[in-house]
Order: C-alpha cells, then structure tokens, then sequence
C-alpha cells in the first residue's frame, strides 16, 4: 500500500515537470527554466513557465484533489456509487451561488466571498436532494432532476444579461483552468487542506453507514448528523472549485472507484488515494487541453470524461461486486 502512494506522488510529480513544458508558447531551453527556477527570472521564458503554467498546474492538483475527496464523501454518505456532487445537485448550487453573487456585484470569481456564497449553495442544494429522496433510485433521479433545474437557471441568467463581463462568467461556467491566477491558489490550498482533514476525520464515522441507519443507531451514533457533517465538508470543497474554475463533471465518480478498487472499501484511506487520483487525471487532462490543438483549448470536462471513463470501466469490470 505504501508503495501504491509513493507511485502516485511520483506520477503527480513527473506529470507536474512534463506539464511545465508543454503550452501553447514556444519556450527556448525550457529545462534549464524548470530545473532552475531562479534562472533569468525577468525573461519572458521565466514567467510563462513560473507564473502562466505553474499557478495553473498547482490548481489542478488541487482541484483534482478536492474533487476526489467530495467525490469519497458523497459516496459515502449516501451509501449510493452512483452519486457524486454533480448529480447530487451540489455542484449546480455551488454554480447558482456564484453567478448570483457575480450579477450582483457582491463578489468576483475565485474570491473568498464566492467559495462563501458557493458553499451555501451547494450545501442548500445537497440537503434538498437528500431530503426529497426516499430511495437510493429517488436519490439519483430527483438529484439529476435538481441539477438540472439549477443548471437551467444558471444558463437562463448568463444568456439574458448584456454586462461587459459576462463572457469571462459563461466561460467560466463551462469548466476551465485558463482563468487560474497565483491568487487563485491562495483560496483553494487551505479550503483543500482543511476539507481533507475533516474528511479524513469523519470517514470513520462515514464507514458506518454502510451498515445501514437502523444498524449506525443501535451503536450510538446519529446516522443523520453523520451525513449532514459530510455535506457541510463536500459542499465546502465543491465550493472552492467551482468558485474557481466552473463545474468540472465526472472526476468526482470516477476517483474513488478507481480508489476503492485499489485499496478496498475505507473510507479514511479512500480519501488519501482518491486525492491523489482526482489530482493525477485532472492534471493529465488540463496538461492535454492546451497542448494538443495550441493556441486553442479544448474542453477539459471532455477530456476527464475520455481519461475517467475508460479507466472507471475497466476497474468497475476488475474489481467486481466491491460495493456489495
């Protein structure tokens, strides 16, 4: 197991190096730059490599980190392998608190005041979704019927307002790292730090409730609260990533599968490895999204999915009844 976590901080690592190199702008002896950071620093090679790329290879392993945790804890919480914060409608929340701080010009994106007003909505959104569902099924269908409501809302609003800003907004919206900026990272590195803490705190507590509400009651413990304290942490780190970059769909399903499948069912080491996975595929796809088409960017939604999807499948197929 220590060997597993060693070969995916190695793997971030290399990955980080190889996406230093790669961009849109030609840089002339690019490995000198990277291995020496305080080489020529007022060159123009310097700060596309120091101050373009590496503030937005620092967010996606963040961002990749803090959706591989919420994607462990909607897992958990709700006892379900389909949810995640996209379908449970935390995501879209998230969304609505942002664009609705932005039109009304209370906060800008990536702020600490958006990760506030994200975070009230994605939690308000996540508890509305559990309290209407009755059923594992209900859980997902009224969840996705939820995302697509705030979705819609969301869309309506961008498409209907004319301020010079609402470009950079409805870009934002679609998922992208391209906004990512040093100040960006000084919101997202503590919201990570303090959600996986607290993620790694109450995930025994999480383990519990695959014995079923009923059994979680006979031991002492309030099968409610237990949830609502992990809704509180993913609603928080859905918020600094969605706050930051828009909604980046799929990463959350897919890194805990692949997680679970390498180091079985506990939640407190799910939260380590599913980090370090979300980290992994979304700094792949980022690195993929600026490299491959340069000047142009593609989707980095599409490429999680095409990056996630394969490897959730052939792990879902390897792995078997793992949640049962």
């Amino acid at each position: 197991m220590i060997k597993r976590a060693i070969s995916l901080a190695a793997l971030v690592l290399f990955f980080s190096v190889v996406a230093l190199s790669l961009g849109a702008a030609e840089v002339s002896h690019v490995w000198s730059y990277i291995f020496n950071p305080f080489h020529d620093a007022s060159s123009t090679s310097h700060q596309i490599i120091w101050q373009i790329r590496a503030p937005r290879i620092a967010a996606a392993i963040l961002i990749g980190a803090c959706l591989g945790i919420a994607g462990v804890l909607a897992q958990g919480s709700t006892n379900n392998p389909l949810a995640d914060p996209a379908i449970l409608g935390t995501s879209a929340g998230a969304a609505v608190g942002v664009v609705a701080g932005v039109l009304l010009n209370i906060v800008t994106i990536g702020s600490v005041g958006a990760v506030l007003l994200a975070a009230i909505g994605a939690l308000l959104a996540t508890l509305l979704t559990f309290s209407l569902a009755r059923s594992a099924l209900q859980l997902i269908t009224i969840g996705i019927g939820v995302s697509a409501i705030l979705t819609a809302l969301v869309g309506l609003a961008l498409s209907m307002i004319s301020r010079p800003d609402a470009r950079s907004v409805s870009f934002w919206s679609f998922g992208s790292l391209a906004l990512v900026t040093p100040k960006t990272l000084v919101v997202l590195l503590p919201v990570m730090a303090l959600g996986a803490a607290f993620a790694w705190k109450i995930a025994p507590t999480i383990d519990l409730l695959s014995l079923g509400d009923e059994s979680v009651r006979h031991m002492g413990f309030d099968p409610q609260r237990i949830r609502r304290r992990a809704f509180i942490v993913l609603a928080t780190l859905i918020a600094a990533t969605v706050s930051s970059v828009g909604s980046i769909a799929f990463l959350a399903l897919a890194a805990p599968h692949i997680a679970r499948y390498l180091v079985g069912p506990q939640n407190r080491k799910l939260v380590f490895y599913s980090a370090a996975i979300g980290a992994l595929i979304l700094l792949i796809a980022d690195t993929a999204s600026r490299a491959l088409v340069p000047p142009n960017e593609l989707p980095i939604g599409l490429l999680t999915s095409l990056l996630g999807a394969p490897i959730l499948i052939l792990t879902l197929k390897r792995g078997g009844d793992i949640w049962r």
